[in-house]
């Protein structure tokens, strides 16, 4: 018998013994008065001449974390997951029943204590238990405090165990809730109003991305799970909501990395009679907000490096930063012989196609010269923005639903921000001409002709919408796995993510 099943089996032994002795296995509920946390933070400075006068009494109940025996004096770490407290347990202190059901714990159980509280010889808070009440078995052995849980895919597989074990996931996900609420409060308190959208589609918009596909029985209609909730936002906003966001899940039927979840949350919101401009200068303050609320200041640590969200924040022009970024590696090349890349060559379809070569870059027959500008881009420039940092006009190729430049047709009034070398935000002047927008979709149409299982299909009912109106318009979608990535220091979106999706284990399937 392994070790582990040994464990299990002598913890199951023991709640048999705990119920032959008439104790409920699995009580209904426990009245407590406080939990550990509230404790703590009531009585944690109090001296312990002061707790002998004043004696307060408490009703606390938490997980077991630690069970030792000195002689007659036993102790207990009762944790509620984000605080610890003491509990001294004696024989003649308690009813009889009390203590037996004491020698039937197990480092993982729940119970529930009464008593006073007051410090021991070594000035720890504890709480001498008069009453103790058995609330549930932890049949399964923990893994070992001093060890915690190392294991990368089972802490992702059982988070609960990893939250019970290691303190700083629950703090990651504090965090996170801070995160949505500090961003909840910042639009709410400018007026926008938070709405829901559908999440099954019957066409897959807003984005260029793959979808899952899925089936209404009664309807017999295929659905799409909602890639991002774009155009239904928009479509409130011809319907007279100037100021409108939506936290949402969206989903994406593409490849799963330390950046991308096939499952994820973003913030969409959009704003009548703005434009990306506005957009930028809102973000920054969007996040001087939330990085203060979450971290308590404005510097988060990522990594090997300090992410400073301090405003203003630089802007590169994407064609320029491809440019000046592919000139540098080129510089030492010895078969490019074509001299300095300038934003210009990269409005060229075949110079563009030289560049891209050039650098080892696939160059599909389908891409046009904004495509692969953004691939330049993404190749070479990506993982140097560490610091928050505007990447703006973008091509028009690669963003069917964003407004041109009233100067220059090949380019939209269209921005990305990058932090820790990952985009975090999109956001753009929304395109509210119908007649360019169909002629946008039909060219989507024709890239999905050309082999491109992500390019955008034709949404007539929003064009129809399109036609009764829309004002001009900003809109922006912000990752926010990717932000509490950021302002918790960890590497991997899954660390972010409660329940990630995993590829189910031989053992996990039936």
């Amino acid at each position: 018998m392994s070790n582990e099943a040994e464990q299990t089996a002598q913890r199951r032994a023991k709640l048999q013994a705990l119920i032959d002795m008439g104790v409920a296995p699995y009580p209904r509920r426990f009245d407590r008065d406080a939990d550990v946390t509230s404790l703590v933070e009531t009585y944690g400075g109090t001296p312990g001449d002061v707790l002998e006068a004043e004696r307060p009494r408490a009703r606390v109940a938490g997980r077991i974390l630690s069970i030792r025996a000195f002689g007659k004096a036993n102790f207990l770490v009762l944790s509620d997951g984000r605080s610890r407290i003491q509990v001294y347990v004696r024989a003649d202190a308690m009813p009889e029943r009390d203590f037996a059901i004491y020698r039937q714990l197990d480092f993982g159980d729940h119970v529930g204590v009464e008593g006073r509280l007051f410090r021991t010889k070594t000035n720890e808070l504890t709480v001498w238990a008069e009453r103790l009440v058995f609330l549930a078995k932890c049949l399964l052995p923990l893994p070992e405090k001093w060890h915690g849980l190392t294991d990368v895919e089972t802490r992702y597989r059982q988070r609960y165990l990893d939250l019970v074990v290691n303190p700083d996931s629950r703090r990651v996900f504090e965090t996170r809730a801070r995160v949505v609420a500090a961003i909840r409060r910042f639009l709410n308190e400018r007026g926008f109003l938070e709405v829901e959208t559908p999440m099954m589609q019957p066409m897959a918009g807003g984005a260029l991305a793959r979808p899952f596909v899925t089936h209404h029985n009664a309807l017999d209609l295929d659905l799409y799970l909602r890639i991002a909730p774009e155009l239904y936002l928009k479509r409130l906003t011809v319907g007279g909501f100037e100021r409108v966001y939506e936290i949402n899940r969206s989903f994406r039927n593409e490849g799963i990395s330390t950046q991308h979840n096939p499952e994820f949350t973003m913030l969409e919101f959009y704003e009548a009679y703005v434009d990306y401009e506005h957009l930028m200068a809102m973000t920054e303050q969007l996040l001087v907000e939330v990085a203060r609320e979450a971290t308590g200041g404005l510097d988060a640590r990522f990594g090997d490096a300090t992410i400073a969200f301090a405003a203003p924040y630089p802007r590169l022009s994407l064609r320029h930063a491809a440019a000046e970024a592919a000139t540098a590696r080129l510089a030492g090349t010895s078969d490019w012989t074509g001299g300095a890349v300038t934003a210009e060559h990269l409005r060229d379809r075949d110079a563009a196609a030289r560049v891209a070569r050039a650098l080892g870059l696939e160059v599909a027959s389908s891409h046009g010269p904004g495509r692969l500008a953004l691939e330049l881009f993404e190749a070479l420039c990506e993982d140097q923005l560490v610091q928050p940092t505007f990447v703006y006009d973008f091509p028009t190729e690669v963003s069917p639903l964003s407004k041109q430049k009233p100067d220059d047709p090949d380019t939209v009034e269209r921005f990305e921000l990058y932090a820790g070398r990952f985009e975090i935000a999109n956001g753009f002047s929304e395109l509210n001409d119908p007649a360019e927008q169909r002629r946008r979709f039909e060219e989507q149409l024709r890239e999905r002709a050309a082999g491109d299982p992500e390019a955008h299909g034709m949404d007539e009912d929003y064009i129809r919408a399109l036609e009764y109106g829309l004002p001009p318009t900003g809109g922006e979608g912000i990752g926010i796995d990717r932000l509490v990535m950021l302002l918790t220091d960890s590497p991997s979106i899954r660390d972010v993510i409660l329940f990630p999706l995993l590829k189910p284990r031989a053992s996990d399937v039936v």
